[in-house]
């Protein structure tokens, strides 16, 4: 869908902004069925907008949405899958952040301590609440601080564009703030209406973070297009 019409993409955007309103409005009293359905359809329309994903960033992400697309469903059939829903969401992660590695490789270490601080505070804050799980969401918090580390890492590297960059990054962020939420959500307090705020930070991310290939694409021909006029 990526070389569709723009009638194709606002059909997609159309049939993903319905579901996720769907979805809110089915988190209180709805069937499992239909919010699996409804949370899957998103992350779909998702998918369908980036296929076929040509070069290396743009198949790294793809991998990240379709795995967190599993986690996604995995999470929604029932607690007893919990693991295996944030396994898909850890590898989801590590592909974004080999996604954004593959751009640039500059360590960035600068940038990469308020996201370790942020990762120990994060771990220490959890700790006490995580029983048999301590583990599992500890490697989780690690991994997605990592992946927004190396997002941030992208901001000024000649490898994208500034426009995807800006996405990526916000798309990172997002996540991150998300997931925080629901952690302490899950694991230490309840928080009233948190669900909502959860979901909508969520679908942001993984749109940003899927329109930092679109951005990226764009440079791209943009690119080659000067390249081949310098050669005429």
């Amino acid at each position: 869908m990526r070389g569709a019409s723009g009638g194709g993409t606002k059909l997609l955007a159309g049939v993903g902004v319905a579901a996720a309103v769907g979805y809110l409005l089915a988190l209180d009293g709805a069937g499992q069925d239909v919010r699996v359905v409804t949370k899957a359809l998103p992350m779909l329309c998702l998918l369908a907008w980036q296929w076929p994903a040509k070069g290396r960033y743009a198949r790294w992400i793809f991998a990240g949405l379709a795995l967190s697309l599993l986690g996604d469903v995995l999470l929604d059939l029932g607690p007893g899958l919990f693991l295996p829903g944030l396994g898909a969401f850890l590898l989801a992660h590590v592909s974004y952040a080999v996604a954004y590695v593959s751009q640039t490789r500059r360590p960035c270490w600068g940038r990469a301590l308020p996201f370790g601080l942020l990762a120990v505070g994060a771990s220490v804050l959890l700790r006490p609440f995580l029983g048999d799980l301590t583990l599992p969401v500890i490697a989780y918090v690690i991994v997605i601080c990592t992946m927004t580390w190396r997002a941030s890492a992208l901001w000024g590297s000649p490898a994208l564009g500034r426009r995807a960059q800006r996405f990526a990054l916000a798309g990172a962020l997002m996540f991150a703030v998300s997931d925080g939420v629901l952690a302490i959500r899950l694991f230490v307090s309840p928080l009233p209406g948190s669900n909502y705020a959860v979901m909508l930070l969520y679908w942001s991310a993984q749109f940003c973070i899927a329109a930092s290939v679109h951005a990226a694409g764009t440079v791209d021909r943009t690119a080659s297009q000067s390249v081949a006029l310098q050669r005429s």
